[in-house]
Order: structure tokens, then C-alpha cells, then sequence
């Protein structure tokens, strides 16, 4: 069957869609991680043992969810410049 414009905006939907569902589970992921790194962290010493893995953790899931949130915002642009 050939891809008429109906079903390639079909399937665009579908995937963008699918896009912004994988990006806020991914979001959670990382909140999650974030959670649970800061349970690691010893208070008194962050910065000796393994209180620097975790601090370390919690910044690069940090990045993650600003990577993340700039996916979305530039999907929601490029879907407006589609519509104009």
C-alpha cells in the first residue's frame, strides 16, 4: 500500500506521540535516580568515598532531564512551524 500525506501525518502523530511518552518516563528514570543517589551521600564528607559517585549520579542525571526537556521544547517549536 502506498504512503499517502493522510497516513505519513498519521504516523508522524503516532510518533510524536511515542517521543513525548519515552521522554517523560525518561525524565522519571532520572528523577528516580536522583532520589535515590541522594540517599548515598554522606552529609558530613560529600566529597570522600562514595559520596562522590553519587554526587556525580545526581548531576549527570541533572543533564539528563535539561537534555530532555530541550528534546521536548524543540519538538513542540517544530511542530508549530509545521502548522504555519
Amino acid at each position: 500500500m502506498p504512503r499517502t500525506s493522510t497516513n505519513c501525518l498519521e504516523i508522524d502523530r503516532i510518533l510524536a506521540t511515542m517521543n513525548k511518552t519515552l521522554s517523560i518516563i525518561l525524565i522519571v528514570l532520572a528523577l528516580a535516580l536522583i532520589a535515590y543517589n541522594v540517599t548515598l551521600v554522606d552529609f558530613d564528607n560529600p566529597f570522600q568515598g562514595d559520596s562522590t559517585i553519587a554526587l556525580i549520579g545526581i548531576l549527570a542525571s541533572l543533564c539528563a532531564v535539561v537534555l530532555l526537556l530541550i528534546f521536548i521544547t524543540s519538538k513542540k517549536i517544530e511542530k508549530k512551524l509545521k502548522e504555519d
